[in-house]
């Protein structure tokens, strides 16, 4: 059986991922283009203060941009708390624990 490291794993994961977003943002766009051409032209219509509201670019922008804040506030506190444990994992460069010794 072949041996993947972390790395490798987390890599083909990702192009994984990015495959297949790319695929489904391709049928996307073949649906939108199916449904236009079969779609009578229809009027805009006006909604009273739309807008006001925001565009899908801003909501998506806005989302990815807390998701990122939250994502380095949580990879922070895991930092602090690795750091804070750090101490009981490593006594004299072993797994004990202090007064864990055979006497």
């Amino acid at each position: 059986m072949a041996s993947y490291s972390t790395r490798d794993l987390q890599a083909e994961f990702l192009d994984t991922i990015r495959a297949s977003q790319e695929t489904v943002v391709e049928a996307v766009k073949t649906w939108v283009d199916a449904v236009k051409a079969v779609t009578p032209k229809v009027p805009f219509a006006q909604v009273p203060l739309a807008a006001k509201l925001p565009t899908p670019e801003n909501v998506v922008t806005s989302a990815y941009d807390f998701a990122e804040k939250l994502l380095s506030s949580q990879r922070h506190f895991a930092e602090e708390l690795v750091k804070a444990t750090a101490p009981l994992m490593a006594v004299n460069g072993t797994h004990e624990m202090p007064g864990s010794a055979a006497e």
